[in-house]
């Protein structure tokens, strides 16, 4: 293990994981002669508040991908990459305004059921095994492996046993207790994971300024690295391909977040979990709050590992732990974890404990929304139509433990990703927009049919392949510029929702003769009606954002 590890950085990261496995197993404990039923695990007994959401959405998203991915895009191309985060916070609102009150009236368990209701079984089945592979091989591995990976550089702990250790430790409370354990814990894991965040930040910053404080360290970055704090790339910017100047702000980044947000099962099923809409809501405006100052901590500690690298007299104040694991081109996930071996003792223990945090709630989250799916999607649709609560949950917690081995196993297979995050998104960016067109139209456009739905499901995948196949310029030899444009991979994925809604569009009209579908979802006048407070709240984060990406231009 690592030396500059001392025993009270141990004991500070044992007491946080007593706290978390003591809370994940009190708050699942059977109530006295009764069973635990099917909405208690998967839907926490329908009795979340605003401020256990809110956080419970933070602590699902933030997890490697932002801790170890996020930095190292700060430290490899700079402030611009928190447009995932800033873009986010909109978003949120977004979701929690338009798809909220359709989805908690319409009483969903899960993401598939609502396709069922509007469209089929079939497009629901189709959709369910595409959700269950993308969070097994691409999610829970992802995690995994940045985890892994941050515990090795920090602690020098091999990348399998790291995996499996992350592993047992989120399924230790997740798979027992469901999305309770994994609600409530959540609130913990927020405290430790913005605190220690912060404290990581805080120092890093200290550290640049040599002694001088935040203020003059940003100030320090800002002036020694002014590259990295311009929001919108330009064209001969060497990552323009990742963040495509302003189609970031008007093109696929859209797909990605509202993808994201409003019909991903890990992430929508807390607020389908709320006492009510309007307390679900009000989650969603913290979790958007909490947006806003999380690129303080994943993205800036990144932009100054940057400056310190690049700085001889700050890099050899460091000492000889300054020359390990050192973060350069091809590098740039080393960021955060070699940022962290210079805390002091004590603070290095309550920043890792954050990143653990992050990335054990994240997994945990994962397996209780990949089990929902396999459970209610697909056991109880296909295989037993009848299984009652007792077998239900048991379903639900031997398929999240095969969910969990799988992704395990997928993990240290992951290695040589530089950058991860921005791998994450571009390939999860391939099937993304088909999926955000059939929800859209499907809850807003009333002549959808389940056929174009289908269509446009399984047509979106080929387009964006071939867009993705046309950027690489030449196929064995055969330059293909001229059938397909050479876009970035975000532009991409704006322009293949946009051809997939056309698909549906076309098939829909063709098939229906202009005349509303069977299954159209009617909306009741207010039912996007928000409270006082929403509005408020919604209108300062888009001032503070305005100001944002006027200041950083």
């Amino acid at each position: 293990m690592n030396s500059s590890f001392e025993f009270l950085d141990y004991l500070i990261f044992v007491i946080y994981a007593l706290v978390i496995l003591g809370l994940g197993l009190w708050v699942s404990r059977n109530k006295e002669g009764e069973e635990k039923s099917a909405e208690d695990y998967f839907l926490a007994g329908k009795s979340l508040p605003w401020w256990a959401i809110g956080a419970s959405l933070i602590a699902a998203n933030i997890s490697a991908e932002q801790f170890i991915g996020m930095s190292g895009s700060g430290f490899a191309l700079g402030l611009a990459i928190a447009s995932y985060e800033w873009m986010a916070a909109i978003t949120l609102l977004i979701v929690g305004k338009y798809f909220l009150p359709i989805f908690i009236e319409k009483k969903l368990y899960t993401i598939p059921e609502f396709v069922e209701k509007r469209f089929s079984s079939q497009l629901k089945t189709i959709l369910a095994i595409f959700w269950i592979s993308l969070y097994i091989f691409v999610n829970l591995a992802s995690v995994m492996y940045l985890g892994g990976l941050a515990l090795e550089t920090i602690i020098g702990i091999d990348l399998v046993y790291a995996v499996l250790g992350l592993a047992l430790f989120a399924a230790a409370y997740s798979l027992y207790g469901g999305l309770t354990a994994v609600a409530w814990t959540d609130i913990i894991q927020v405290v430790f994971l913005v605190l220690g965040g912060l404290v990581t930040t805080y120092l890093a910053l200290d550290t640049v300024s040599q002694g001088q404080g935040v203020i003059e360290g940003l100030k320090s970055i800002y002036n020694a690295a002014p590259d990295r704090f311009e929001m919108i790339l330009d064209k001969a910017n060497p990552e323009y391909k990742n963040l495509p100047g302003i189609g970031v702000l008007v093109g696929g980044l859209w797909v990605a977040n509202l993808y994201y947000w409003g019909f991903n099962q890990y992430i929508i099923q807390r607020t389908l979990a709320a006492k009510s809409l309007e307390e679900s809501q009000k989650g969603i405006l913290f979790a958007a709050g909490l947006k806003l100052i999380i690129p303080l901590i994943v993205v800036i500690p990144g932009i100054a590992a940057y400056v310190i690298v690049n700085d001889p007299e700050i890099l050899s104040g460091l000492g000889e732990n300054s020359m390990l694991n050192i973060p350069a081109e091809g590098k740039a996930d080393k960021a955060y974890p070699w940022l962290m071996q210079f805390l002091p003792v004590g603070l290095k223990g309550l920043a890792f404990a954050a990143l653990a945090a992050a990335i054990v709630s994240s997994l945990a989250s994962m397996l209780n929304s990949t089990s929902t799916i396999f459970t209610m999607d697909i056991y109880k649709q296909l295989i037993d139509k009848n299984a009652d609560d007792k077998k239900t949950v048991k379903v639900g917690r031997v398929s999240a433990a095969v969910a969990l081995i799988i992704g395990a196993t997928m993990a240290p297979l992951l290695g040589g990703i530089d950058q991860a995050f921005q791998f994450i998104q571009e390939y999860t960016g391939i099937v993304s927009p088909g999926i955000l067109a059939v929800f859209i139209l499907g809850l807003f456009w009333k002549k959808t049919t389940n056929k174009a739905a289908i269509w446009g499901a399984l047509s979106s995948i080929p387009i964006a392949m071939s867009l993705k196949v046309g950027s690489k310029g030449w196929v064995n030899g055969t330059s293909l510029e001229a059938f397909f444009p050479d876009l970035p991979w975000m532009d991409q994925m704006g322009l293949t929702a946009i051809l997939t809604m056309a698909v549906i569009a076309i098939v829909s009209i063709r098939q229906n003769k202009g005349a509303e579908d069977s299954k159209a979802i009617n909306l009741p006048k207010g039912i996007f009606n928000t409270s006082p407070l929403f509005n408020i709240g919604a209108f300062a984060c888009m001032i503070i954002l305005t100001f944002i990406y006027t200041f950083f231009w």
